[in-house]
């Protein structure tokens, strides 16, 4: 069916047919993500490091909540900042600077990600 130029699927899954889908969706992504994406591996590896060391730090579950939560923050803008040079490369490889843009401000976004993990670990450990 179209509306106005715009195709519009008739069968839209609902219920446990559209969650299992976006979740299938979801898998693909961590794994390609996985697969294509160094720094992704990279942050993996750190977290794997920093959640248990989180989980034996923490005094109390807000303590731990507070040490694992950037840590997982991280790993999901990299995720994001990873979807957007994915994008961007599919529209062209050609240099132009809004595309630059676009990848550098994904960037900042890991590096901000960063810094929080370091201040909240910082309050949270020198706090005491």
């Amino acid at each position: 069916m179209e509306t106005g130029g715009i195709a519009i699927d008739r069968y839209k899954p609902r219920g446990l047919t559209r969650v299992l889908r976006a979740f299938g969706a979801s898998a693909r992504g961590l794994t390609g993500a996985f697969r294509e994406e160094a720094a992704f591996r990279q942050e993996i590896a750190f977290a794997a490091l920093a959640i248990p060391l989180a989980l034996w730090l923490g005094h109390d579950g807000v303590e731990r909540a507070l040490l694992v939560g950037p840590v997982l923050l991280i790993l999901i803008v990299e995720l994001i900042n990873s979807a957007i040079e994915a994008t961007v490369d599919r529209i062209g490889l050609e240099r132009h600077v809004l595309a630059g843009l676009a990848k550098d401000i994904g960037s900042a976004a890991v590096l901000m990600s960063f810094a929080l993990l370091a201040v909240v670990w910082l309050l949270v450990l020198l706090g005491r």
